[in-house]
């Protein structure tokens, strides 16, 4: 069969790209084979603001003539491609012509000038892997590259329970009032080597994370500090038409770890959802610290989500 392509453009384009993930996010088990609703909401309402869009491709679709979305590529940043395709329609066809896409209008020219692309691919995944390595793409070996993908039943399996550290309280995130707190949490938390004088404030929280059309404060879980800062923190996106929830972020300012306090949120929230009627939850992460902690709250199994890298500097675009 032949496909239609077709940029996204419109809004409209993107609810459909978004009723196309869930949908086929139910279809894979509700493992994150592909992309969650949730997690394209982030990339556009949040990493799209904070990166900028300068020299990033612009989301592609693949449709039947009868416009059933079959398959779609992301880019989540500038030299990435993310491939979501529709489990009854793939084929190794449709993959080729979505990685000869990626190589057309996707890849990021860096700063010596060159051209790098890198396409997202499961371990587990033969028939991609095989396209990329037909065109020239290699599997990226560092630890801190590849993602680990964790998923939760919170049907069939208890919810462990860790203990709060004395003094510490979680809880939902409070009001506009203490959004600066929960921004400077962040920073620390992700920027603990950066001089305090290059964070940029806390703006972006409302503008950004506040407006995305799955959040809820009160799945916006904080651990407050005995002197009444926010010490750990995790955002959960619920989607109650696929029953699942998505973790992003979680992190702890550096002062306040080793207390237990992002297993401590992470469990939280799993809780409040499981009320909800959430059946399962998907947490993924990069570095070794984050790894441990997610796999003692879900499991040590989880799917590997690698980049396989390509310089394109030597084939004619």
């Amino acid at each position: 069969m032949r496909f239609i392509k077709k940029t996204i453009t419109h809004d409209d384009d993107y609810w459909q790209a978004r009723a196309f993930l869930r949908q086929v996010y139910v279809l894979n088990g509700r493992k994150p084979i592909s992309w969650s609703a949730m997690r394209l909401d982030y990339w556009r309402y949040h990493v799209t603001a904070i990166e900028g869009q300068k020299g990033e491709a612009v989301p592609t679709l693949w449709e039947t003539p009868e416009g059933e979305i079959v398959a779609a590529i992301f880019p989540e940043g500038p030299g990435h491609a993310h491939l979501q395709v529709h489990p009854a329609y793939c084929s190794a066809e449709l993959v080729e012509e979505m990685v000869s896409e990626a190589e057309t209008g996707f890849y990021r020219v860096k700063d010596n000038g060159t051209k790098r692309l890198i396409v997202w691919c499961h371990d587990h995944d033969p028939l991609r892997k095989n396209v990329l390595t037909r065109h020239g793409f290699a599997r990226a070996e560092n630890w801190e590259w590849a993602e680990r993908q964790r998923i939760r039943n919170l049907v069939d399996e208890p919810i462990p329970d860790f203990p709060t550290a004395a003094g510490y309280t979680i809880r939902s995130l409070g009001g506009p009032e203490e959004i600066p707190s929960r921004s400077w949490a962040s920073w620390r938390a992700f920027h603990p080597d950066s001089p305090d004088e290059d964070y940029e404030g806390w703006d972006w929280y409302p503008q950004n994370i506040q407006t995305q059309p799955m959040y809820r404060r009160d799945l916006d879980i904080v651990a407050i500090a005995p002197d009444g800062e926010v010490a750990a923190f995790t955002t959960l996106w619920y989607d109650d038409v696929t029953r699942t929830g998505y973790f992003e972020p979680v992190g702890t300012v550096p002062e306040h770890q080793r207390k237990g306090l992002s297993k401590a949120v992470i469990c939280e929230g799993m809780r409040r959802i499981k009320a909800m009627g959430a059946v399962s939850i998907e947490i993924c992460g990069y570095s070794i610290p984050a790894n441990k902690v997610y796999a003692a709250v879900t499991s040590e199994v989880c799917l590997v989500y690698a980049p396989w890298i390509k310089e394109l500097s030597l084939i004619h675009i």
